[in-house]
């Protein structure tokens, strides 16, 4: 596999990964907060469930925001790569 291959795998699998925590991490904390919460006032499922719609709203922004920086991140990848494939063409 060429070098500029790998580097897109690995920012690829480190994208995933990261992506995963921005959204499984919020879900779990924000819906066990809720039903502690439940437990503690005898409120039914509301408060988890209100625990997961603001999870929902926390990681959509995060994952928004993570995004824009990942996408300028893949722009100077590519560039990079550009410029060491003109600076050292192939005969």
């Amino acid at each position: 596999m060429p070098a500029s291959d790998r580097q897109f795998m690995i920012f690829g699998i480190r994208i995933m990964g990261e992506f995963a925590g921005l959204i499984a991490v919020p879900v779990i904390l924000f819906v066990l907060g809720g039903r502690w919460l439940d437990q503690r006032w005898g409120t039914g499922p509301w408060m988890m469930v209100g625990g997961f719609v603001l999870a929902f709203l926390v990681s959509a922004v995060m994952v928004w925001r993570r995004a824009k920086e990942i996408g300028r991140e893949y722009q100077d990848l590519v560039n990079n790569g550009k410029n060491s494939n003109s600076q050292n063409p192939k005969s």
